[in-house]
């Protein structure tokens, strides 16, 4: 069987790539990351998304700088709006689709599977240089030429099939594959329930109503 490795963060997006990936017929393996998030929430979600689809999981914890980003640590505040259409938010954190990227390109590698499924997508969203097209273009032809797999014409390949898609797009194709939202998180604090203000809430809320389905976390 077709191996893969997902990177599985606990909200909507990655767990319809999951569920994808699952329906397209890959053996899946994720990796979920422990990089000093404000809560361990979205972890526990991962980790109960990848047991529903029946895969192995894997946190990998990795020492961001705090200084970095409003979403590490808790010295600063998560914003609930943002400065301006094109502005890159605080919630950014330097360089982290680099990083998961090339981890999960060298557990690729070593395990043998062919493609990393990733569930980020530009539309709709805050923006993050690392969620745009070119830079998935860019990452693809480095893994091409920088890895033995690559050179030997074999390489890895990565796949974000929702790159261009809107969240609405997304949570619809979720529930089609059955996706269990209910154990997914998105907010950006942690608690019992989402904080409905920041950003991500804001996003999801949207996504749930444009595709005309209730949020199962919205009780």
């Amino acid at each position: 069987m077709k191996k893969a490795i997902v990177l599985l963060s606990g909200g909507l997006d990655s767990a319809a790539v999951l569920y994808l990936a699952k329906k397209e017929g890959f053996s899946c393996s994720c990796l979920i990351f422990d990089y000093g998030q404000r809560h361990k929430r979205e972890i526990e979600s991962a980790r109960r998304i990848a047991a529903s689809a029946g895969c192995r999981a894997k946190v990998l914890k990795i020492p961001f700088p705090r200084e970095g980003s409003s979403l590490l640590g808790k010295q600063r505040e998560v914003p609930l709006t943002r400065k301006g259409k094109g502005d890159i938010p605080s919630t950014y954190v330097p360089a982290r689709n680099i990083i998961f990227l090339s981890l999960a390109l060298s557990y690729a590698e070593a395990s043998g599977a062919g493609t990393i499924f990733i569930g980020a997508h530009s539309q709709d969203y805050s923006g993050y240089p690392d969620c745009r097209p070119q830079f998935y273009r860019i990452f693809q032809r480095l893994a091409a030429c920088g890895t033995k797999s690559g050179v030997e014409g074999r390489g890895v390949k990565i796949r974000a099939p929702f790159l261009n898609r809107g969240k609405a797009s997304i949570i619809r194709t979720g529930i089609s594959l059955g996706v269990p939202f209910h154990l997914s998180w998105s907010c950006y604090k942690g608690g019992l329930r989402p904080c409905g203000k920041c950003e991500s809430c804001y996003f999801r809320a949207k996504g749930f109503k444009e595709a005309g389905v209730k949020d199962p976390l919205d009780l």
